[in-house]
């Protein structure tokens, strides 16, 4: 369990990754029903004295797990986003992109004037 850190650290890092969310939803992350429930869920488990809370250690090892879903999930659509291909591209595109260019043609296509 020693792993895991804290639960509060944990907390902070779903809470950051709801944030994460709402920027793209464009609502505040403190009006979902996630965050909600996250911080109903984390006060209810809190252990207020030195006794061993096997419902605690439950519901951190979910949260943690939940947490790597979630940082795993917008990494990787990130990562889409940036590495995924854009189809098929002109002969132009892939000449630029390993530096050497076209021959002009003088008058467009043909040599005709």
């Amino acid at each position: 369990m020693a792993a895991l850190g804290s639960p509060a650290r944990t907390l902070r890092g779903l809470l950051r990754e709801l944030r994460h969310l709402s920027v793209a939803t464009g609502r505040p992350y403190r009006d979902t029903a996630a965050y909600r429930y996250l911080v109903k869920a984390f006060r209810a488990h809190r252990v207020t004295s030195e006794k061993l809370c096997r419902a605690q250690h439950e519901l951190h090892f979910q949260a943690a797990t939940y947490l790597c879903l979630l940082r795993s999930i917008r990494e990787h659509v990130a990562l889409h986003q940036e590495f995924h291909g854009r189809g098929e591209r002109s002969v132009e595109e892939s000449a630029g992109l390993v530096g050497l260019q076209l021959p002009h043609q003088p008058g467009g296509k043909g040599w005709e004037p």
